[in-house]
């Protein structure tokens, strides 16, 4: 496994690969997943946390059903741009996610993506139980939606670059 920039992915990909997006937490894992044509990011179930070799098979599991190409993974910078605790804990994560998949995995700022997951949720009149429940996993659309919205950008202009 290789951790990748979002330029280098966008180089990696084919057509066709769909991508997974991950929030990490400490008791679930966000999940969404985008369409072959990564354009939209879709809320998945959440992966209750246990420990990190059973959360490692519910991960890798979902991505070989899926046939997922690379992770987009939440980075939960602090507002200041500094890296704080939840920092250290993704990336060790991907750390022992190397030992597990060849699959790459890309870092993300998460910064507000909660918040906005948060707002989505409520504007669709979604109860607070309910809430609680898809917090993670729209939270984790969020982040994968702005790596597809970047993705889309990157290809924009490989193809501006190409016709000039």
């Amino acid at each position: 496994m290789t951790v990748l920039t979002i330029e280098e992915l966008a180089a990696a990909l084919q057509p066709g690969q769909a991508i997974a997006g991950l929030d990490l937490g400490t008791k679930t894992i966000g999940l969404s997943m985008s369409d072959l044509g990564r354009r939209f990011s879709t809320p998945r179930p959440v992966i209750k946390r246990e420990k990190f070799t059973i959360d490692a098979e519910v991960l890798l599991s979902f991505a070989e059903k899926e046939k997922v190409a690379a992770f987009v993974i939440g980075l939960p910078m602090n507002m200041d741009g500094s890296a704080g605790p939840r920092v250290q804990a993704t990336r060790a994560f991907v750390r022992n996610m190397e030992q597990k998949t060849a699959l790459p995995f890309v870092y993300w700022d998460e910064r507000l993506s909660t918040v906005a997951a948060e707002r989505a949720l409520l504007e669709m009149d979604v109860s607070r139980a309910k809430r609680a429940e898809r917090i993670d996993s729209a939270a984790a659309s969020f982040i994968l939606q702005g790596a597809l919205d970047r993705l889309s950008s990157l290809a924009r202009e490989a193809s501006r670059d190409l016709d000039a």
